[in-house]
């Protein structure tokens, strides 16, 4: 199968969507998803988006939070200009039709870790739902959006990587033509052709062996573009959410953020109230801080989770403000009126990624990378809460504005070529990918995770040499399967953030490790990757 269009976006979260409706202004739009439209990170975002909304905050408190939470490394430029940003740009979601929780006449706005002030607007506990609601509903509706869903992002076409093929030399800057996407219905590798390629894939959370992410986030977006040529940034700090729930039924069930900012408590399994001896905003503290508390009190005491105590709130009001968690959670046998939640941390959200300008292009010409699979300078060390769905919706806007408007000037990509299997056969046996897959999970987990040391990063950077070859030589002896061109992208990706963690030699935000207990002024910089 040939196809061509415009834009072809990959992604069909909230920073998908919204960079399609915007395109779609200017020529059509193929829109990729990798399973269904539906499943995207941005679905499970429960908390709710950031912007400063009542007359006793701004943008600028917003500013200072966020480079608050970013431990040093925000780009102060990105800050100011996805802050200023960010009432417009949710005003233009309300206007595509989401509806946000009032409270009278104006919203209900929640605060959360990291926030001087109440600036989260939500709906209930499942805010990225009905965004995605919305979204949706406003780009299968237009005519010229193609959504085709099951499709898997192989790898980018450009330039560079034609030139390659015939041995020429590739251009500078690269500009990019086109991808190969697998269809996971068919196992058809497709060739599809177009002027300007978004990557909105989301994050990493499934190179973890606990994450709070669904399972499509395998780290594709980030995999391809590096393969590619751009260069990659900052994938030490990868934040740990404080707050899953624990229980051998509820994989990946997040409890938000919002619970501790309506008043809930951390307690270990004595019912001591803990995070005052972690830090002076308590339960309130940035996530970062949050998360080693609460691994500290585990492995302190021994225990397997912590609890989230919201007794404070009566039966009416849990069932009014968090009816998602709750169902969930009396689904399990816990009523938190009654009871403690048990939650543990988990992987959460990548502060990393493709390192994009401010109008969120690539070093590839017309490759556009937005939401979670960018790194864009507004998080820094660690992401504030409720930044994310913001960063989407603001860079989605810069890009169309940046992209919209080179349509008609950029010139037809040519004729690409099909995609060559070779010699590939038929895959032998998926327990490999499996085994392999669950290896790469755990050691990430056990050596790179909330807390590190020299000596276990070394040992992962090792395991994931010896991972690469054997999956080297499994992609190219066999057919592509969605199992494998995922488990392709996880090991890139966990070897992206070994590398980086091993050159950070310090603790700053997320990136904790015990040999540099102590932020070092030498190394407040992004650590970039750049393919030789």
């Amino acid at each position: 199968m040939n196809s061509s269009a415009d834009t072809l976006v990959v992604g069909s979260g909230i920073a998908g969507l919204l960079f399609a409706l915007d395109m779609a202004k200017s020529g059509s739009v193929i829109l990729l998803t990798k399973v269904n439209a539906v499943h995207t990170n941005t679905a499970w975002a429960q908390g709710g988006i950031a912007a400063a909304w009542l007359s006793d905050d701004s943008w600028q408190d917003h500013v200072e939070d966020t480079l608050t939470a970013g431990a040093g490394l925000c780009n102060r430029r990105t800050v100011e200009h996805v802050a200023q940003s960010a009432r417009a740009r949710v005003e233009k979601l309300i206007s595509l039709g989401c509806q946000f929780d009032k409270r009278g006449d104006d919203y209900d706005l929640h605060r959360e870790g990291g926030h001087s002030a109440r600036r989260i607007l939500h709906s209930k506990d499942s805010t990225g739902a009905e965004i995605m609601r919305a979204l949706l509903n406003a780009a299968t509706a237009h005519p010229n959006i193609t959504l085709l869903e099951n499709r898997m992002v192989v790898d980018l076409i450009t330039e560079g990587s034609l030139a390659r093929r015939t041995g020429d030399l590739p251009p500078a800057p690269d500009r990019v033509l086109g991808l190969y996407s697998l269809n996971t219905k068919t196992q058809e590798v497709e060739v599809m052709r177009g002027k300007v390629v978004a990557l909105c894939t989301g994050g990493a959370g499934k190179v973890y062996l606990y994450t709070s992410n669904p399972d499509i986030a395998s780290g594709d977006g980030v995999a391809i573009a590096w393969r590619a040529g751009t260069r990659i940034a900052n994938m030490e700090f990868v934040q740990f959410h404080p707050t899953c729930l624990y229980h051998p039924d509820a994989r990946n069930f997040l409890i938000s953020e919002a619970l501790r900012g309506e008043g809930g408590v951390l307690r270990n399994g004595s019912g001591e109230a803990f995070m005052a001896r972690y830090d002076a905003r308590r339960d309130l503290a940035p996530r970062d801080i949050v998360a080693r508390a609460i691994d500290a009190e585990i492995k302190r005491l021994g225990e397997d989770c912590a609890w989230l105590d919201m007794r404070h709130m009566d039966r009416d009001t849990i069932e009014h403000h968090f009816p998602t968690i709750d169902a969930r959670c009396r689904e399990l046998g816990i009523d938190m009126a009654k009871e403690p939640i048990p939650v543990v941390p988990a992987a959460h959200y990548f502060c990393g990624g493709v390192v994009t300008d401010l109008h969120g292009e690539t070093d590839i010409k017309n490759l556009f990378a937005l939401g979670e699979v960018a790194c864009t300078g507004l998080h820094g060390a660690n992401r504030l809460a409720s930044n994310s769905l913001l960063e989407a919706a603001v860079f989605s806007a810069s890009a169309a504005e940046a992209a919209g408007p080179r349509i008609e000037s950029i010139e037809s990509p040519p004729p690409l070529p099909a995609w060559d299997t070779g010699t590939a056969g038929e895959p032998d046996e998926q327990v490999v990918i499996n085994q392999i897959w669950d290896e790469v999970r755990r050691f990430m987990w056990n050596y790179v995770g909330i807390v590190r040391t020299n000596r276990r990063l070394l040992r992962a950077r090792k395991r994931i040499d010896l991972v690469q070859e054997e999956i080297q030589t499994h992609y190219w002896d066999f057919e592509l399967t969605g199992d494998l061109v995922e488990l392709r992208n996880l090991a890139t990706v966990a070897e992206l953030v070994v590398e980086c963690a091993i050159r950070r030699r310090e603790s700053r935000g997320l990136h904790y490790n015990t040999d540099y207990l102590d932020a070092d002024d030498r190394f407040l910089r992004d650590t970039i990757l750049e393919r030789r």
